[in-house]
């Protein structure tokens, strides 16, 4: 329950929630077009810019239901703060790096701090604005939190190009000084169940997920038969499973495994991590090919991929007038056919002398797809899900996505990398063409696994909860009808 009735005008409550949840959002893909200025400037290795991005995103993933859980029983104002305060000095930190490993670092910090800002901002708005204005406020909330993905590229490259790389950083700190007394000031503080932590399972699950990510990154450079390879990569599997025999036995586990008796809820969380190791693995080595290969600024390169970013925004409104009619299955099942074909036909068409209008068509197709598939997987997620569950299962979906995003740059960079490629104009493109296809044959997978989602109309979580006493519940009801890209 709410601890404070005070009400702050909307618009205030709106920024104090929107504005850290667009710098968490924007951050997932910001740096993406300042890799090659920033490999240039640190003298960063292939595996290093690897990490600046899964650094920040294996950080984020992991920390999310745990954030939710202290968030429940220590105040979601409190939680929401104390991430917004270590994102803003992580951004510091990012922002003053002088070398690779001091910015991969201050990204894991950043991370951490954007696992309690993206799920929370949500649950805050709920609770601090009247109930007859929620739904616009959420929908606006949800047009900023799909803003910070599809302009991430585009706005890291414009600061890089009029300021520095560091800039894409350095902004963040007065936006999160700004923000810090108007959370206290127009959010209530609120609190849920409070629950056993469970810290046992966010280690297993945490360091597995690390160990396997850091040997498919390392596999390459140490060969995938030696020590410093295959600890890591038999450790995480071994952890992972050691995860799932805790979770089985914790009497408040971090993620329940019965939610996978839900067969909607195990399809959808598959097709969600294989998707997003396809797909944004791609764009990873998609964004180099423009700058290294084609010779476009960081700018022109986000220009360039806007007809891929920012097609998610536009399909998303008529997403939501077709799941309720269809049901969730073949929306999903045709936005990832098409995600297929546009990856594969990028691949094919991938050559240093290829126009940008050539490409075009293949992002568009990309783009479609991509907003045909995010908020219809949140939808299966929910199907049949408990009320007391809907949050946790939200989160968990949340946590797979991004999961897949580290294993897809690692997967992914691991092929261009035996490919014998190199971020040279001339040895870049003979490489990217393999890295491309595993993505398209990946997303083709996640289309097949994608016909075991159960064929049914949308679950109407939103009516189905209007009435749920828990602001957390509520908050996970409205999610689906206003969930964004996340990446």
């Amino acid at each position: 329950m709410a601890e404070n009735a005070k009400r702050a005008p909307l618009w205030c409550v709106l920024v104090a929630v929107s504005l850290p949840m667009f710098m968490a959002a924007l951050d997932n893909l910001v740096v993406t077009n300042a890799l090659p200025v920033i490999r240039a400037d640190l003298g960063a290795s292939l595996e290093e810019l690897t990490w600046t991005i899964n650094a920040y995103t294996l950080s984020f993933a992991s920390l999310i239901l745990m954030a939710s859980a202290l968030a429940d029983r220590f105040g979601r104002r409190r939680v929401f703060t104390i991430g917004l305060v270590v994102f803003t000095l992580a951004s510091l930190a990012c922002g003053i790096s002088s070398e690779a490993w001091m910015l991969i670092v201050a990204r894991v910090f950043q991370g951490a701090g954007g696992a309690a800002l993206m799920p929370l901002s949500l649950t805050l708005l709920s609770t601090s604005v009247p109930e007859r204005l929620r739904p616009a406020a959420i929908g606006i909330w949800g047009g900023v939190s799909g803003l910070g993905v599809a302009l991430g590229p585009l706005i890291g490259g414009a600061v890089v190009e009029g300021l520095s790389w560091q800039a894409i950083f350095w902004l963040n700190v007065p936006i999160g000084l700004i923000c810090l007394p108007l959370i206290r000031y127009a959010l209530p503080e609120s609190r849920g169940h409070a629950q056993r932590l469970d810290f046992a399972g966010l280690l297993l699950a945490g360091i597995g997920v690390f160990g396997l990510v850091f040997g498919i990154v390392r596999g390459n450079d140490a060969g995938w038969a030696s020590t410093e390879v295959l600890v890591p990569l038999v450790g995480g599997v071994v952890l992972l499973a050691a995860f799932i025999w805790w979770e089985k036995r914790a009497s408040a586990p971090l993620l329940p495994l019965r939610l996978f008796r839900n067969r909607s809820f195990t399809a959808a969380n598959i097709v969600g991590a294989v998707f997003s190791l396809g797909i944004f693995g791609a764009v990873f080595i998609l964004i180099q090919f423009l700058q290294l290969v084609q010779g476009a600024s960081p700018l022109h390169a986000g220009v360039m991929t806007m007809p891929w970013t920012m097609a998610p925004l536009l399909v998303a409104l008529l997403t939501g007038l077709i799941t309720p009619r269809i049901g969730t299955r073949p929306v999903i099942v045709t936005g990832l056919a098409l995600m297929t074909a546009g990856l594969l036909w990028i691949a094919a068409l991938l050559d240093p002398a290829v126009t940008y209008s050539a490409l075009v068509p293949s992002f568009i197709l990309a783009g479609i797809g991509m907003g045909l598939v995010f908020a219809p997987i949140a939808t299966a997620v929910l199907e049949g899900m408990a009320p007391e569950d809907q949050a946790t299962a939200s989160g968990t979906n949340s946590t797979a996505r991004e999961i897949g995003v580290a294993l897809g740059i690692a997967t992914l960079t691991a092929i261009f990398t035996a490919a014998g490629g190199e971020l040279t104009p001339t040895g870049f493109t003979d490489a990217a063409i393999p890295a491309v296809t595993v993505g398209g044959i990946t997303l083709a997978l996640a289309t097949l696994v994608a016909f075991a989602i159960p064929k049914h109309r949308p679950l109407q979580v939103g009516d189905a909860l209007a009435d749920a006493p828990s602001p957390t519940l509520q908050a996970a009801a409205k999610k689906v009808k206003a969930h964004q890209p996340t990446m």
